[in-house]
């Protein structure tokens, strides 16, 4: 299929659209990436998603598909000639739906929430969710992946997709909360999963820094805190 006509409204900080970035790299699509200002957001985008008015959007041949496992889907079946993302068998597909599924209904809203906690009681207990869930992703990694690197096996497919979007808001967390979640003696395989996943040629270029993305969950969250306070006054 053409790639001339492919374009993809995100924003950097956005896991979400860094799926989508991921995808069509797996695939080698050439396509136009158009940054959103979420503070302002463009006609097309509204135009594009008029229900739920958010990034990401692929559009194809004037076609938007939103939300991002969708897309990602989307863009697996459209370009099928290239490497595949979710696996073919329908029972393993199957699974790496059900384990996306759970990262997004389940362990990203912990992973939220410890932004959202307020006091040191509820934000240790968030902190401790979010390392439950990630336990409870090791097992999983050990039994997709069948002694692999990815959850795919030998390279990244959907649920490797699905969770590695989160990796550098995972670190935004560490280090805002002086924690460790991805610890490496109770998850051995994910924490090697992820260093070969933020290494991978379809992922480094796109993937946030680290250290700007620090310094925009911190605004986010000190404009937050300030919206708040003057709130309750």
């Amino acid at each position: 299929m053409a790639t001339s006509d492919v374009k993809l409204l995100g924003a950097w900080p956005s896991p979400f659209a860094l799926r989508v970035h991921i995808a069509l790299n797996i695939k080698s699509i050439d396509y136009e990436c158009l940054e959103e200002n979420l503070l302002a957001k463009s006609q097309l985008l509204l135009q594009s998603n008029p229900v739920h008015k958010k990034i990401p959007v692929l559009i194809h041949h004037d076609k938007p598909i939103c939300e991002s496992l969708a897309i990602v889907q989307y863009i697996d079946e459209a370009w099928s000639s290239a490497p595949s993302i979710l696996p073919s068998d329908p029972y393993d597909r199957a699974v790496a739906r059900f384990w996306a599924a759970y990262i997004d209904d389940k362990w990203f809203p912990w992973l939220n929430g410890v932004a959202n906690a307020q006091g040191a009681e509820a934000k240790k207990a968030a902190l401790d969710q979010v390392r439950e869930g990630l336990v409870v992703l090791e097992e999983a990694f050990g039994k997709c992946s069948k002694g692999k690197d990815f959850f795919s096996g030998d390279r990244i497919g959907y649920v490797d997709i699905a969770l590695g979007c989160f990796l550098r808001w995972v670190y935004v967390a560490e280090k805002r909360n002086d924690v460790k979640l991805l610890v490496e003696d109770k998850m051995p395989g994910l924490a090697a999963w992820a260093n070969k996943f933020c290494e991978d040629g379809a992922v480094k270029d796109v993937m946030p820094d680290k250290d700007e993305l620090l310094e925009f969950a911190n605004m986010i969250l000190e404009a937050r805190a300030k919206l708040n306070a003057s709130s309750n006054n």
